[in-house]
C-alpha cells in the first residue's frame, strides 16, 4: 500500500499589533512642509500615521505586538521555540534586534534572529517559520514585523514623512492539524534594482564619517516613480501565482492584504486581479506604510474586528527594498 509522507503545514495561532501613541496628521505635515493635507490624501490615500515616541525602539514595538499575539494564541512566552523579527530599521546595526525582543518578552534562551527584506520581511519570516514547523524542528514560533522608518527619514523629506509610519505586527505559528494554514508562498528578489530604495551609509560600503553624516547618507533614499511601476507589476503577477499554487481561484478568496504603501497601487491590484476593494483589508489611511509591519498589522486588525474569520482564505502580498517581493495564501 502506498503511503504518502504528509508534511505538516503551519498555521497562524494568534495575531497581535502595536502602533505608537503619537499620531501625525496631514495637517501637521502641511504646517511643516510645502504641501497640503488634501494633496497628501489625494495622492497617497493616507490621512495620518503613527510615530514612535522619544526613546521608543523597534524592539519595544515588536515586544508589544508579540505579547498580544502570544496572548491571542492562548499561549505563554515559555511555549515559544524560536523568534523571527523582520525589520530593516533595527535598534542598532549590531546585534540583531531579535535578541532585544527575546529579553523584553522574557523568553528562554531560544534562537532569535532578524530577517532584513524590507517591506517583504514579514512574508520572508513567515516562510522561514513554515519550514521549521514542516520539518518538525520547532513547534511554536513568533514571527514579528516591526519598523521605525521615522528615524531614517531625512528631516526635510516631505514625501517620506507623508508615506511612512512606525509600528509592529506579529503572529504565532504552530503545526496545523486540519486544512488551515499556509497554503502557498512565493518569495523573490531582484538585486539589480537595489538602488530604488536604500540607506546608503552606515555599513561597510560607506562607514559613517562626519562627511557622510553631513551629506545625510544615513537617511532613506527612494525612487518613488520607478518603484511604483515595479510594485504594480510584481504584486499582481505573483498574487496570481500564489493563488494558483494554492489551487484556488479568486472566487475562493475571502480577503487580500496588500502592503499598505499607496492607494493607487492597491486600486490597480484590485482591478487587475478582478477582486473588489471591499474585500481588501486596508488601514493605509490610519497607518501609512509601516514596511515589514504593514501586513501583520492589517491582518491583526482584520482578525480583531471579525472580518477575517476562521476558515477564511487570505492573500498576503508585499514588495520592498532590494527589491524583494512575495505573495502567500493562508487559510485562517
Amino acid at each position: 500500500m502506498h503511503h504518502e509522507h504528509v508534511v505538516p503545514r503551519s498555521r497562524i495561532l494568534g495575531t497581535g499589533s502595536y502602533l505608537p501613541e503619537r499620531v501625525v496628521t496631514n495637517l501637521e505635515l502641511e504646517e511643516r512642509f510645502e504641501t497640503t493635507a488634501s494633496w497628501i490624501e489625494k495622492h497617497t490615500g493616507i490621512l495620518r500615521r503613527h510615530v514612535a515616541g522619544e526613546g521608543e525602539t523597534t524592539s519595544d514595538m515588536a515586544a508589544a505586538a508579540g505579547r498580544r499575539a502570544i496572548e491571542a494564541a492562548g499561549l505563554s512566552v515559555a511555549d515559544l521555540d524560536l523568534i523571527i523579527l523582520a525589520t530593516s530599521t533595527g535598534d542598532s546595526p549590531l546585534p540583531a534586534s531579535a535578541v532585544h525582543l527575546q529579553q523584553k518578552l522574557g523568553a528562554d534562551l531560544i534562537p532569535a534572529f532578524d530577517v532584513n527584506a524590507s517591506s517583504t520581511g514579514f512574508l520572508y519570516g513567515l516562510s522561514i517559520a513554515d519550514q521549521f514547523v514542516a520539518t518538525g524542528t520547532y513547534k511554536t514560533i513568533l514571527v514579528v514585523g516591526a519598523d521605525c522608518p521615522s528615524r531614517i527619514i531625512r528631516p526635510a523629506d516631505r514625501t517620506g514623512a507623508a508615506l511612512f509610519g512606525d509600528g509592529a505586527g506579529a503572529v504565532v505559528v504552530g503545526p496545523s492539524h486540519d486544512d488551515r494554514g499556509i497554503l502557498s508562498c512565493r518569495i523573490h528578489a531582484d538585486g539589480s534594482l537595489a538602488g530604488l530604495m536604500q540607506v546608503p551609509g552606515g555599513g561597510t560600503a560607506e562607514p559613517m564619517t562626519v562627511e557622510a553624516l553631513e551629506k545625510g547618507r544615513h537617511y532613506l533614499e527612494v525612487d518613488g516613480r520607478e518603484l511604483y511601476g515595479v510594485t504594480v507589476k510584481h504584486l499582481t503577477s505573483y498574487s496570481m501565482q500564489a493563488l494558483k499554487a494554492a489551487r484556488l481561484t479568486s472566487a475562493e478568496l475571502n480577503w487580500v492584504i496588500p502592503l499598505q504603501a499607496n492607494m493607487k497601487i492597491v486600486t490597480t491590484i484590485s482591478q487587475r486581479l478582478g477582486f473588489p476593494l471591499s474585500r481588501f483589508v486596508l488601514n493605509l489611511a490610519e497607518c501609512g506604510n509601516t514596511m515589514a509591519a504593514s501586513l501583520p498589522i492589517a491582518l491583526d486588525e482584520g482578525v480583531r474586528d471579525d472580518r477575517v474569520q476562521d476558515g477564511h482564505t487570505v492573500l498576503l502580498t508585499a514588495l520592498g527594498a532590494g527589491v524583494t517581493w512575495g505573495a502567500m495564501m493562508v487559510r485562517m
